[in-house]
This record gives C-alpha cells, structure tokens and sequence, in this order.
C-alpha cells in the first residue's frame, strides 16, 4: 500500500476513535455516510496540516520554544478546528476543549498505528 494512502487510513481511523471518545466531535451521517464523510475530513485533515501547520509552527517557534513545545498541542487543536470549519457540516467540533483533545487522540492513534501500519523504508 502506497504511504499516502496509509497515512490518509490512518487519519481516518484516529478521527473516527477522538470522535468516538470525546464528547464535542461530531461525524455526521450513518454508518457508510460518516464512514464516507471520515475519508474526505482525513484528505483535508492532512492537506491542512501539510500546508498550514508548518507555516503556523514557523511563526510561533519562539512560544513553542519558551512553552517547552506545550504551545505544539495548541496548534493541532487550531488545525482540527479549522477542519472542521472547512468541511462544514460533515464533521463538528464543538470548541477548542474537545478540538484540544481531540488533537491529543489523534496523535495518540496516529502515532500507534504508524508503527504498525506505515514502513518508513520505501
């Protein structure tokens, strides 16, 4: 399987367990419909983060640098709320409290199923 499409699963699936898990994070649709609806939020989850994060991360290293990289969690839950503001009513985060924890599950899963799923030697 192509890395892309690894990474694209993976970020399906960790957006599928933060919106199981936190209470706030919302997909809409039944089960093929939000399972739909998780693909195309994971596709804009990570261009978001290709392309806005690192300039974000850029302009605010010196707070990160004086948070001891505690300001980095800031950033992802600001990425995941921008999703969600981008997709509209597909996926819905209720606020930055569960776009903050959100953010720490999907790194929590992300990071698990990279380990497994993902070979970094191609």
């Amino acid at each position: 399987m192509p890395k892309f499409i690894a990474r694209w699963v993976i970020n399906a699936v960790a957006l599928g367990v933060a919106t199981y898990l936190i209470p706030g994070i919302h997909v809409a649709g039944g089960e093929t419909k939000a399972l739909v609806n998780l693909l195309i939020v994971a596709a804009i989850f990570g261009l978001v983060n290709a392309i806005i994060k690192p300039i974000l991360q850029l302009t605010t290293c010196l707070v990160t640098v004086l948070t001891l990289g505690l300001f980095t969690f800031i950033i992802n839950a600001l990425m995941l709320l921008l999703t969600s503001w981008l997709v509209g009513g597909m996926f819905y985060v209720a606020g930055f409290a569960p776009a903050l924890w959100g953010s720490i599950v999907i790194s929590i899963v992300s990071a698990v199923l990279s380990l497994f799923l993902v070979n970094d030697d191609d």
